[in-house]
């Protein structure tokens, strides 16, 4: 059985056993542990075929895995672990009830964006507990140092651990506040699996499944107008996937990308959630962030010329509700085509947040600017940077063609 096919099986199952496992135990720390070692057990147990039930298996030998522990520390007394299973509470009839939240990955997403933990910890946390993303990928998302995250991390455990938060599913009424950290959660799993155009990446199987989550929460909150964008959004870049990589397994880009490719179904699908999202609150930061989306998608031919100068006109007035360093990156692409390379080039340089030195969009846009002004030294040395942060299969081989042409 190959390693993609396990690892696919154990990112699957993990975030439901991890989920079941701290709400048996209220220690993530061991709940994940216990889930890391019955996966390496799994490596040579299942070495001639799949168990009936993986997830079933993965449960109980994790759990016998974290009583084996508790007992060797000499502490199941004070884990307080329950007795034969009592009546089920409240929470837990909650939690079981997929009336209120009819998609399993995001109970947990909504569980672990708890209010009481800080919103800078919330979707981080969920990123590692329920989709698996490592502390590298996640910090390298928030452009963060993995030092800072891994102790946000830490902090939004102990919190959970200190004051109880129950691992529980909220009512309707209290998704407002957690709704933030849900978006953003999927924003950053969906960018996760968009980034590998040839969708053969390990969180490749993220942009279906954010397809299916988007959907549930339009019909769970249809008032919110950035769950209408997001769901949008997810639907207006998916219709592209299938015009983002050549016959040749290389990368096309978006501005050279054939309309005549892209799925019409779930376009006219993003562009019904975008004129509802835009029906409620046309200035929301996500619904014109969606904008842009929606305006590449409204090319029809590669006969039209891009439109650069639209989406430099949106990328500035995302700027007055969302200014951050992603955005000013992704407006410079737009910026170099409609007022020239060195204008772009100056605002990327003047971006100052350590975290970008470990994105790799960052270093490929700035490469593609020095490449185009004739700075052909500076602008090798940007490609290799970008190739040394470990593309996807078909993002390698545009950089290490743009790069083989400097030479």
């Amino acid at each position: 059985m190959s390693t993609a096919h396990l690892d696919a099986v154990f990112r699957a199952a993990g975030g439901r056993i991890i989920a079941a496992l701290a709400a048996r135990f209220r220690n993530l720390d061991l709940a994940e542990e216990a889930f890391a070692e019955a996966c390496a057990r799994a490596v040579t147990a299942w070495s001639v075929e799949l168990p009936r039930d993986p997830a079933g298996w993965l449960f109980r030998v994790a759990e016998r895995i974290a009583l084996d522990q508790l007992r060797r520390a000499g502490t199941r007394s004070a884990a307080q672990l329950p007795e034969p299973e009592p009546e089920p509470t409240a929470e837990e009839l909650m939690m079981a009830d997929a009336r209120l939240i009819p998609d399993e990955r995001l109970q947990l997403i909504f569980v672990c964006c708890h209010p009481a933990i800080h919103p800078e910890a919330r979707a981080a946390l969920t990123l590692r507990l329920v989709c698996g993303l490592s502390t590298e990928e996640i910090a390298r998302a928030f452009l963060i140092s993995e030092t800072t995250l891994a102790q946000r991390l830490v902090r939004a455990k102990k919190k959970i651990a200190v004051a109880g938060i129950p691992f529980a599913v909220p009512g309707p009424e209290a998704w407002g506040e957690r709704l933030d950290a849900v978006l953003s959660t999927i924003e950053v799993a969906y960018a996760h699996a968009h980034a590998d155009g040839a969708g053969s990446g390990r969180h490749a199987d993220y942009a279906s499944e954010m397809l299916g989550i988007t959907a549930i929460l339009a019909r769970m909150i249809p008032g919110e107008a950035e769950v209408l964008a997001i769901a949008a959004t997810v639907r207006f870049a998916e219709a592209r996937r299938p015009a983002r990589v050549g016959d040749n397994g290389i990368m096309i880009p978006l501005s050279e990308q054939n309309p005549a490719h892209w799925d019409a179904a779930l376009i006219a699908e993003g562009r019904a959630y975008f004129a509802a999202a835009a029906r409620i609150a046309p200035r929301a930061p996500r619904v014109v962030s969606a904008l842009i989306h929606a305006e590449w998608c409204a090319r029809e031919s590669l006969l039209e010329p891009p439109p650069w100068a639209n989406i430099l006109t949106i990328y500035d007035a995302l700027l007055t509700v969302r200014d951050d360093a992603i955005t000013r990156l992704n407006r410079a692409v737009a910026l170099g085509e409609v007022a020239g390379h060195d204008a772009a080039l100056e605002e990327v340089d003047a971006l100052d947040v350590p975290g970008l030195a470990q994105f790799l969009p960052y270093h490929a846009v700035r490469a593609g600017l020095l490449y185009r002004l004739g700075l052909h030294a500076a602008a090798c040395e940007a490609y290799d940077a970008a190739l040394a942060l470990e593309p996807g299969k078909a993002e390698r081989k545009w950089l290490e063609r743009r790069r083989a042409e400097i030479s």
